[in-house]
């Protein structure tokens, strides 16, 4: 079994903060993959489904951001798990809005989530991060991170959820590469091919009747006219 943790603050107070996203990741996951009802468990709520034949849970710490690792550490006791069976999907300030990135380990960069989270099962468990981009001023950051999305940001965050359930089954089987695919083929669609460049082409083959026009012509000579040119020679 693997655990997929979403981080946010409980309740409809906090439900469209952009501290979050994590939440509304795997609850994406849970409706676009058909998981069982969400339920209390682990001081949190709770669901189970299976992606790429990988049993899965996934997982909303009821604790508040700063206390997620006492839900998260009681869920991966009870299920005897280990921190790499463990994945976690977080907002990040440090990413421009809508860019997602996958991280096995490291440090928690002062997000009070992942800080509690070092403090009960470790470093070594995976994250999703989730752009959400800066204010600009660290003295904004909090208010920032729980102010809700703002209406500009709702495509790019409707393109990176989708991308992310799409992508989930690839997460679960252990395939970062094509879980990051999947989320890129959304949140940054290749390009359509530039047309070849035939507009020269074209002016050109348009110029050339009416230059050939423009050129004076010589009228055709007589029969009299071509006997008295050669006697002339």
């Amino acid at each position: 079994m693997k655990l997929f943790v979403g981080l946010g603050n409980p309740g409809p107070r906090y439900a469209a903060n952009r501290h979050n996203i994590g939440y509304m990741a795997v609850d994406r996951i849970a409706a676009e993959h058909r998981f069982s009802p969400w339920r209390a468990r682990f001081q949190g709520q709770a669901c189970e489904g299976v992606l790429a034949g990988e049993k899965l849970l996934l997982l909303k710490p009821g604790t508040f951001m700063n206390l997620s690792g006492q839900s998260v550490g009681a869920a991966m006791r009870y299920l005897k798990l280990a921190p790499a069976d463990i994945t976690v999907f977080h907002d990040e300030l440090d990413l421009a809005p809508g860019k997602c990135r996958l991280k096995q380990g490291g440090g928690h960069a002062g997000h009070n989530g992942l800080r509690s989270l070092h403090a009960h099962i470790g470093a070594d468990y995976a994250r999703v991060r989730l752009g959400i981009g800066h204010p600009g001023d660290k003295n904004r950051v909090a208010d920032y991170v729980l102010s809700d999305f703002a209406k500009a940001d709702a495509d790019w965050r409707e393109a990176l959820l989708t991308g992310i359930a799409e992508g989930a089954p690839a997460l679960a089987a252990g395939d970062g590469a094509g879980f990051l695919n999947a989320v890129a083929q959304h949140t940054a669609p290749p390009r359509p091919p530039k047309p070849r460049p035939v507009l020269a082409q074209a002016q050109a083959a348009a110029a050339m009747p009416a230059a050939a026009e423009a050129a004076p012509q010589e009228p055709p000579k007589g029969a009299l006219a071509r006997l008295v040119e050669r006697f002339r020679r």
